[in-house]
């Protein structure tokens, strides 16, 4: 971006990557050949810039499941530039029962206690809209074959459904 003199919302939303053969198979890009790193053009706009990037994504997820909470304080802090509390003591970690429930689900069952909802109401939306990402960066359509719902409704009463409308509304009106 800096050598090319590119916009910095490239950062946020871009047609391009860079993948080597391995992380090109791992994401379902069209192949490269060998370790190199090269620029990769892609045919949608579910992959670039930085949030959906499979690092942050991976480092936001707990191991075996995705966490909208870790990926929405991201969003918050990271990209929002909005510091946020900590959470309070003895918070319990979400159990997902795969069998039944998404994590957003489940997450939802957890934000309806009343000292819970005020924090994840402003957290949340922004990691929702990440849930069609699996733990490691990949795409994904369902989870314990549940339809992914990637929708929102974030704290300004902005309505967006998955990672195309997030970078929409950071670029216009963030």
């Amino acid at each position: 971006i800096i050598r090319e003199n590119r916009s910095i919302l490239d950062l946020l939303d871009s047609n391009e990557t860079w993948v080597n053969s391995i992380l090109a198979d791992h994401y379902g890009l069209p192949p490269v050949e060998g370790n190199a790193m090269r620029k990769v053009k892609l045919g949608d706009r579910k992959r670039g810039g930085l949030a959906p990037m499979g690092a942050m994504l991976a480092a936001t997820s707990p191991p075996g499941r995705t966490s909208p909470v870790a990926r929405g304080a991201w969003v918050v802090e990271n990209l929002l530039g909005v510091e946020l509390p900590p959470p309070p003591p003895a918070v319990p970690e979400l159990k997902v029962d795969d069998a039944k429930r998404t994590v957003r689900e489940e997450l939802e069952l957890h934000r309806s206690a009343k000292g819970c909802a005020g924090c994840h109401k402003k957290i949340d939306p922004y990691g929702f809209v990440f849930e069609n990402f699996d733990p490691k960066g990949r795409w994904r359509d369902s989870e314990n074959g549940l339809k992914i719902d990637a929708s929102a409704e974030i704290e300004d009463g902005t309505k967006l459904d998955g990672i195309v409308e997030f970078k929409d509304y950071l670029r216009d009106m963030r």
